[in-house]
């Protein structure tokens, strides 16, 4: 019976036997998945979950708390789950081990708290231990606990189990209640407001539902532990056994708050997802129905069979009658008999439904992506079938001899043998590469997977692997438009303009939201210098994708470009306000302002664009001078000497900071010889033909006390641009050199 009491003499060994379980659950969980902690990030989610979101990027801020709330950005709403992948950011950096960390850690948790759950519901000790084993380390669990991305399955899993196991306690506080009230005659059926009202009382009943929230708020998956709760109180709690005589519809009311907090996240996920369902005219309910048949059996088949298991399976619209009848079949067999045998193996219905009640909202009847079935899907449903199988094996074997040695020996080997699958599994997520090319080798006409091979191939600069890989990827799907845009972009960057346009049109013409596509184009239009069309799609990108920062970026430098300043500083500042760090931006707003004469917001964004990217001479240069400008002449030396030492032979630097030594007017400041040093360079690089370079030069001789060499300089100079309209650097130069005639430096007024 559940809840037994456990005498006071054998408590202590009893704590000893659960810290011992823990303990071992922990640590093969540790070394099963421990390796993925030096794995990078994957290209399938990873970038819009962790490595390119800048609200997550960001840590745990109020702004990035707030945004977690918006329903819709990557099809989901899960605002627990940013706000852990935030934390990670806070706490590890914005490197991959630390997400990592947190899942592997997340798991271990989970299955020491399904050990302790069954435990307590059903009192034997070594059945929950073996059954919370097989959850933690079959091969199934690989994809939730090595991807980033699937975050929201081992969170979720955390708050399903705590919510069980506060349930479980509440349940076992109420029985001792009831115990204390029963007169030892039948209590009135109570009504179903009572049913409801009287939960509330308890603590735990509370817990329970704060506990399912946060679950919710992880992964909407969660919406049928209501029903789960249910099958829990046939066993192992016997609850419904115990309320034959009127009781039963007290239990379903009781449920009541989770089923309402599940229509609520119902509702929340149908409206973040909305642009995600794929609809009914190109996958009608028909095929999606033998998909549901065909998967709940792949799922139960790979339980017993966990190979060629890959991160992505293409959609089978062609499967064969007779497989899906065979699915059909078996799933419709086996719950007929477990309903069947209901009374004379209670594990039997609880195991069997709880799997296939909480396949209900992955199982494709409402389809969001093109995957037709996930090994992620299985992370809470197999806890079903790892229940009902150790259980019926442990009834079962009750009258065997040596049952605990055969018993034992058996689950140590299944469990090695599930530890070692699963080792192996880990290894492909090391990188995209390894993942993708072992769903190629699982998987036939896979054109999901030859587009982000090509992807992974392309960040390591192998473009001719890449683009061999989309055209693969085409050639099993011509309509595949991210394919398109991913062939067109590799196309781009080897200088073959004509077919990366054909394609990036191709890309539009079968999804004009596709914003990557938009903004791609646009930068070849602008390379192109088909200006007007180029705005028009960086136009379009920001509008479908207000947060898409390169678009917004993009459009921004396109309509600086054309002289539309105020335009453009908008869309910079718009980039600054999602990514505050974004280097270009700040580096593109600070021009902004420079061409505006707004000095000192230029001097902000081009200090912030030099932190951000030290190792630029251009930003450096730009930065001294705007410093310059504005009057503040050391540190626009300051950068002018960075300049150099970044690229000695830069040689508008050279020249600034040639001039500022030989006329700035803090004495402290000037340096003659130094001037000439500096300003000899860019006059050799110039071939002696340029009248700017050669002001300096003069001014540079005049501050180191060479006055015939200025005065030579000097006319050098005016001789260059005698035949030239510019006037204002004629009379200067002519006013100059009255000055150097006289034996006087020039030196820069206020």
């Amino acid at each position: 019976m559940a809840f037994s009491p456990q005498p006071k003499t054998g408590q202590r060994a009893e704590r000893r036997r659960l810290l011992g379980v823990c303990i071992l659950l922990t640590m093969t969980v540790l070394v099963v998945f421990g390796r993925t902690l030096w794995y990078g990030f994957v290209n399938f989610d990873d970038d819009a979950y962790f490595a390119l979101n800048p609200h997550v990027q960001f840590g745990l801020t109020w702004g990035g708390m707030k945004w977690a709330f918006q329903v819709g950005y990557a099809n989901n709403w899960h605002p627990l789950t940013w706000w852990s992948l935030m934390l990670d950011a806070q706490l590890f950096g914005t490197g991959p081990w630390g997400p990592h960390l947190t899942n592997v850690l997340l798991h271990a948790a989970n299955a020491v708290l399904l050990f302790l759950l069954l435990r307590r519901m059903t009192g034997a000790l070594w059945p929950s231990a073996v059954a919370a084993a097989a959850f933690a380390i079959h091969p199934l669990r690989v994809e939730s606990v090595a991807w980033i991305s699937e975050r929201k399955d081992v969170l979720s899993g955390l708050f399903f189990m705590l919510t069980l196991l506060v349930y479980a306690q509440y349940v076992r506080k109420s029985e001792v209640r009831s115990q204390k009230l029963e007169v030892g005659s039948q209590t009135p059926d109570p009504g179903p407001l009572s049913s409801v009202i009287r939960p509330l009382r308890c603590g735990c009943y509370w817990l329970a539902i704060l506990f399912f929230a946060l679950g919710l708020m992880s992964k909407p998956m969660l919406v049928t532990v209501p029903f789960v709760m249910l099958l829990l109180d046939y066993w192992p709690l016997g609850r419904m056994q115990k309320a034959e005589e009127g009781r039963i519809r007290g239990l379903i009311w009781e449920k009541l708050p989770f089923a309402l907090l599940s229509a609520v996240a119902c509702a929340m996920t149908l409206l973040a997802q909305r642009e995600g369902v794929m609809s009914t005219v190109k996958l009608p309910i028909t095929v999606r129905f033998d998909n549901a048949l065909v998967s709940g059996a792949t799922y139960i088949l790979q339980m017993f069979w966990p190979a060629n298991l890959c991160i992505f399976y293409p959609y089978r619209f062609d499967a064969p009658l007779w497989q899906t009848a065979g699915a059909g079949a078996l799933l419709f067999g086996v719950s007929f008999l477990a309903l069947l045998t209901a009374r004379r193996i209670p594990c039997f219905p609880t195991g069997w439904f709880w799997y296939l009640g909480m396949l209900v909202p992955v199982i494709g009847l409402v389809q969001v992506g093109s995957q037709p079935h996930a090994d992620r899907y299985t992370y809470l449903p197999h806890i079903g079938l790892c229940l009902l199988l150790t259980w019926a094996i442990r009834d079962s074997t009750v009258s065997w001899r040596h049952r605990t040695w055969i018993v034992g020996v058996v689950a140590a080997t299944v469990i090695g043998i599930l530890m070692v699958g699963a080792w192996r599994q880990t290894c492909y997520w090391r990188n995209s590469e390894s993942l993708w090319a072992h769903a190629l080798a699982c998987t036939s006409e896979n054109f999901t997977a030859h587009d982000y091979l090509g992807a992974a191939l392309a960040v390591q600069g192998r473009t001719a692997e890449a683009i061999e890989q989309y055209r693969k990827a085409l050639a099993i799907h011509p309509a595949f438009a991210d394919a398109h845009n991913d062939l067109a972009e590799a196309l781009f960057k080897e200088g073959r303009l004509d077919e990366a346009a054909e394609h990036f049109r191709r890309a539009l013409d079968l999804n004009p939201r596709l914003v990557a596509a938009h903004d791609n184009l646009g930068l070849l239009l602008a390379q192109r210098g088909q200006t007007s069309e180029a705005t028009e799609h960086f136009q379009k990108a920001v509008e479908l994708d207000p947060e898409y920062v390169e678009a917004q970026n993009n459009l921004g430098t396109m309509l600086a470009a054309q002289g539309r300043a105020a335009e453009a500083a908008k869309h910079f500042q718009r980039v600054l306000e999602i990514m505050p760090d974004h280097a270009k931006a700040h580096f593109n707003l600070a021009n902004v302002f420079a061409s505006l004469g707004r000095w000192d917001d230029a001097v902000l964004h081009y200090e912030r664009a030099a932190v951000l990217v030290p190792g630029s001479a251009r930003v450096h240069y730009l930065l001294g001078v705007a410093l310059e400008r504005k009057g503040k002449f050391a540190p626009a030396i300051a950068q002018f000497e960075k300049v150099l030492e970044l690229e000695p032979r830069h040689a508008p630097a050279q020249n600034n900071l040639a001039w500022l030594l030989a006329t700035c007017r803090d004495a402290s400041l000037r340096n003659g010889r130094r001037a000439v040093e500096l300003a000899r360079q860019p006059e050799e690089l110039a071939g002696g033909k340029s009248a700017e370079v050669l002001d300096t030069l003069a001014a540079a001789y005049a501050e180191a006390g060479d006055f015939e060499k200025a005065v030579e300089t000097a006319k050098r100079a005016l001789s260059l641009i005698t035949n030239q309209t510019n006037n204002a650097l004629t009379g200067a130069l002519e006013l100059r050199l009255k000055l150097y005639e006289a034996n006087t430096a020039y030196h820069e007024r206020q």
